[in-house]
């Protein structure tokens, strides 16, 4: 089978398409044909070893998985003697946690990230909901309890997991500021931002206003920064953990009102990342939540994508056909 396989950190140019062995599943496992994949800013870090950090993860020093690759679409091809839950031909989506989705073929245990596929939902815009909003949902639902009526800014609202952000906590019942740049204003006022600022002519943290919850979606800000604009019980999010924001959420748990909050979604059961894509496919098969896909790219040209990723201006989701 084809795949994208890399055995050293280093630029996109690292990524190269080779012929592997085709996978076998195991008795619990199911053999998907996958059908579409993403690249995200994880996956980017991920290839070329930094920051540091990342690592620690991946392999000191080189990948210990050489295949890339965690969210997925697709059709299961085969399963093993033991699975109950589902069964060949089922259209699902989800993602890996050990990654490999670059690839024509992918086992996954039965009891791993998979669900069914929502209804008329394609392959590639399935793929790209098992990366942000997977993400978006344990921040929004459970870090920061949002609540009705609340206020919420999220900054890089055109991420994504922003995209996905602006659209659950609509659906939470909040009032939702935006934060992105001049070209994606409309996009995010139409996936339901009641307010947007664009960052190049505003600094959100400057206009007096003050929130129940800052998302900073994209690392872009900090505690100190947005402090002034929580109000006195108000929480700050940020999907990235730096040495001073590990600090900062370790202080203000013992100190203070205001919070600050990280989650290593990733890292998260298998089992509630399952109902949260069962939550998902039912918000997106009622018209509440939808995908943004921002470009598509054949597997051969994976490399062009992750270029693309890392220059930090995607619009929602890159998705991999293959």
């Amino acid at each position: 089978m084809k795949a994208i396989v890399y055995t050293k950190y280093g630029s996109s140019s690292v990524l190269q398409l080779k012929e592997i062995a085709k996978p076998t599943p195991k008795d619990n496992e199911v053999l998907i044909r996958v059908f579409a994949t993403t690249v995200t800013a994880a996956d980017c870090a991920f290839r070329s070893g930094a920051p540091f950090m990342a690592r620690f993860y991946t392999g000191l020093l080189g990948p210990k998985n050489t295949i890339l690759g965690s969210e997925l679409a697709g059709e299961i091809e085969s399963v093993g003697k033991d699975v109950k839950l589902f069964k060949q031909g089922d259209p699902v989506f989800g993602s890996s946690i050990s990654f490999a989705a670059y690839a024509e073929y992918k086992c996954l245990s039965e009891d791993g990230v998979l669900a069914i596929k929502p209804t008329h939902l394609s392959y590639g815009d399935a793929a790209a909901v098992s990366d942000g909003a997977l993400t978006a949902l344990p921040f929004l639902r459970d870090q920061a309890k949002i609540q009705r009526g609340q206020k919420v800014l999220i900054n890089g609202a055109s991420g994504s997991v922003g995209t996905y952000a602006v659209q659950l906590a609509k659906y939470f019942g909040a009032e939702v500021t935006g934060v992105c740049s001049t070209a994606n204003l409309e996009m995010v006022r139409a996936l339901g931002s009641d307010k947007v600022i664009d960052y190049t002519k505003e600094d959100f943290t400057k206009t007096g206003q003050t929130y129940d919850i800052i998302f900073d979606t994209v690392g872009k800000s900090s505690f100190s920064r947005c402090k002034r604009s929580l109000k006195p019980s108000g929480v700050y999010l940020t999907t990235v953990p730096t040495p001073a924001t590990l600090l900062q959420m370790l202080w203000t748990s013992k100190v203070g009102s205001k919070k600050v909050k990280f989650a290593a979604t990733g890292l998260r059961p298998s089992i509630e990342k399952v109902k949260d894509l069962t939550f998902l496919k039912e918000l997106i098969e009622t018209g509440k939540l939808k995908p943004v896909i921002d470009k598509r790219y054949p597997l051969e040209q994976i490399a062009e994508a992750h270029s693309y990723v890392e220059k930090g201006h995607k619009k929602g989701n890159v998705v991999i056909t293959l």
